[in-house]
């Protein structure tokens, strides 16, 4: 018997070295295989297509298309982007899939997101294995670039600040313009709403402001046994979620119940057609881009390929997310005289990057410290009687 498990155990440790050794092969394929930079290279964009962070897949692809199609023929590239879903309802498992499907593409050279904190986290490690680099216009979890441990790899990069900067700037506001006494926060059992929450508690008990910390899973869609346990004197409620319609119904639900706390949300909850409740805030690490004289052709040029849409604040970033990738690809072409050896050549260019004219303003570029940006912030917004949001802070 003790043969028979002797033997039994001896076979499944070499199996367990034959797949491991398979599958550092397959890794090291993908990282080493050579691709022509006058082949059409694909990008891939993570992000959710559907479900209730689906606006936010929606804006954003829209914008990589037009960043595609009027940037790659200026750096002499053809570039396919292709898309992958990850609702937000669904947890880390669609990105997990979706890293292991592109790293078995050969022709897939860099990835576009994933869009939200979870997904990052989800699938970053695959990615860094693998060599690409994978760049966010809109993953904000602190811990993804800071602190330890980390939650992503030096393969991930995001081209707009972390919750360290947006948790802080929240609740400064809060204190400082708002005047605020008491706060609730509720968070939704899931790492974006999570971290975003922790930095708002965290500078808001740091301050002397009375918190009450709320949990609700992510897949609620009735908040009025919530709002019961709103104190009457609660000033504001934080709502980091990532489905503007919730932070609707809450809001709404917040009047039925006679509280006078307004909703705050994060950058998650920032969409004017679904979270229009007058006198409510959101914040976001995007301006309003019509107000930047040099996006005038840029936005021109978008609206015609998308007529009757309106110009977000989460789209802009994922043009600048594409502009970044396609000008480390060219790096990374010229570097390697017009043969990209690897595609972890392009991921060891992309902090050279310098974009002058940032579609969000200034110039572009990463923090020697951190893979994010250089000197980012958050901006705030009041939601007017009409339904638009007007910067306050």
């Amino acid at each position: 018997m003790r043969k028979g498990v002797a033997l039994l155990l001896t076979l499944t440790a070499t199996a367990f070295v034959a797949a491991t050794a398979q599958a550092g092969h397959r890794a090291a394929a993908a990282q080493t295989a050579s691709i022509s930079c006058k082949s059409t290279m694909k990008i891939a964009f993570v992000t959710p297509l559907t479900g209730g962070a689906g606006f936010l897949g929606q804006e954003q692809s829209s914008w990589a298309k037009y960043a595609v199609k009027t940037l790659a023929p200026k750096l002499g590239l053809k570039i396919q982007l292709v898309l992958g879903d990850t609702p937000v309802e669904q947890g880390p498992a669609p990105a997990q899939a979706l890293a292991q499907k592109y790293v078995a593409d050969k022709s897939v050279v860099g990835i576009l997101g994933p869009s939200t904190s979870g997904a990052v986290a989800a699938s970053s490690q695959t990615y860094f294995a693998a060599g690409l680099a994978h760049i966010s216009p809109s993953a904000t979890r602190t811990s993804l670039t800071k602190g330890s441990p980390l939650e992503a790899t030096a393969a991930f990069l995001r081209v707009v600040p972390g919750d360290y900067i947006q948790g802080p700037s929240d609740a400064n506001f809060m204190i400082s313009q708002l005047k605020v006494k008491k706060v609730v926060i509720l968070d939704f059992q899931e790492p974006y709403s999570v971290g975003l929450a922790d930095a708002v508690e965290t500078t808001l008990k740091a301050k002397g402001v009375t918190t009450i910390r709320l949990s609700a899973p992510n897949t609620t869609t009735d908040y009025s046994s919530f709002v019961t346990k709103v104190p009457n004197d609660a000033d504001i409620v934080f709502f980091p979620t990532q489905k503007p319609p919730d932070a609707q119904t809450f809001a709404q639900q917040l009047l039925e119940q006679g509280k006078k706390a307004k909703v705050f949300g994060g950058d998650g909850s920032n969409d004017s057609s679904a979270f229009k409740a007058a006198g409510s805030y959101v914040s976001n690490f995007a301006p309003d881009i019509t107000g930047i004289k040099a996006d005038a052709g840029i936005i021109a040029g978008w609206k015609k390929d998308n007529p009757g849409k309106p110009v977000g604040s989460f789209g802009p970033p994922s043009y600048g997310a594409v502009q970044v990738l396609l000008s480390a690809i060219k790096l990374a072409c010229n570097a390697d005289q017009g043969v990209l050896k690897a595609r972890h050549d392009v991921l060891r260019h992309v902090k050279q990057v310098v974009i002058k004219n940032w579609i969000l303003g200034g110039t572009f570029k990463f923090s020697t410290k951190s893979n994010d940006p250089l000197n980012a912030k958050f901006y705030i917004f009041q939601i007017q009687s009409d339904g638009s949001y007007k910067l306050v802070g």
